[in-house]
């Protein structure tokens, strides 16, 4: 039964992928030449000023995202700003992308959650986790997962009924479970209310925990990174309990999650210029 669950959650995730994906030949900017030839090109990074925003100069020049934007974060996003200069200036002979988590995030922001066909379109693919929300399937064994999941999983889900007077399901199989259409109704209702950053980070925080309740929590600053990221890891943590790590399978999972769910609260913070430096 849980292989069936983690089956059916990676095809729902592969077919929203799919659909959000085009094929359109994006524009030459500095984000996809880095892709094309996977090397550093610039010696220097900086945090410029736009006015009372932020940019990311790479040798003088501003970043762009890879639809061709500038990338311009408003002045409450300085930390956000020196994030990705921190990022870019960490990239040495070869490009790792997987450590450019905070780019592509902002990225994802300004392309794409600024629009708002685009947002619309987003909300309906996050509110369809709610029907197979890793954290509404609780198993009845082993004691140590069982022990996780009332320790994790109960106290987001009393958070969210009563923060949002919802009603939400708990079930023993995924092949039976839906929650109420009035609660999918509300949860729609709070994801319209919630600007293009907060749209980006929520997003990415339920892609990475398989999960509406958790990412929403994260957002809502009800949760921790370190407290989304446990959540999120109920099952493996059971299975190492019971097994031990996996040693580059588990640990990778671990930084991970983490990498992902850490540059989603980085996103949402605001801090001034003045509390944070200019330049990595």
């Amino acid at each position: 039964m849980q292989n069936f669950r983690l089956s059916r959650r990676w095809v729902a995730s592969s077919r929203r992928w799919q659909s959000s994906t085009t094929y359109n030949r994006p524009p030459l900017t500095d984000t996809n030449r880095t892709e094309a030839t996977l090397k550093r090109f610039w010696k220097t990074v900086s945090v410029g000023k736009r006015d009372d925003s932020y940019t990311v100069m790479l040798d003088d020049r501003p970043l762009r995202t890879p639809s061709g934007n500038v990338l311009v974060l408003p002045p409450g996003k300085a930390l956000v700003a020196n994030l990705i200069a921190v990022e870019w200036e960490s990239q040495e002979t070869v490009i790792k992308h997987h450590a450019l988590p905070m780019t592509s995030l902002v990225s994802r922001a300004i392309d794409s959650m600024a629009d708002k066909s685009t947002r619309a379109e987003v909300r309906q693919a996050l509110l369809q986790y709610l029907d197979t929300d890793t954290i509404c399937f609780y198993e009845d064994y082993p004691p140590q997962l069982v022990e996780l999941q009332a320790r994790h999983w109960d106290p987001i889900l009393a958070w969210a009924r009563s923060t949002f007077n919802i009603e939400l399901q708990a079930f023993n199989s995924v092949l039976f479970g839906s929650q109420p259409n009035e609660t999918k109704s509300k949860m729609d209702h709070v994801l319209s209310s919630l600007n293009h950053w907060e749209m980006a980070a929520m997003e990415r925080a339920t892609y990475a925990t398989k999960s509406f309740l958790i990412g929403l929590a994260l957002v809502q600053k009800h949760l921790s990174v370190e407290q989304a990221s446990l959540a999120a890891q109920v099952e493996v943590a059971s299975q190492i309990q019971r097994w031990g790590e996996v040693e580059d399978t588990h640990d990778v999972d671990f930084h991970d999650i983490r990498r992902q769910l850490g540059s989603a609260a980085c996103l949402l913070s605001s801090v001034t210029m003045h509390e944070t430096r200019t330049s990595p």
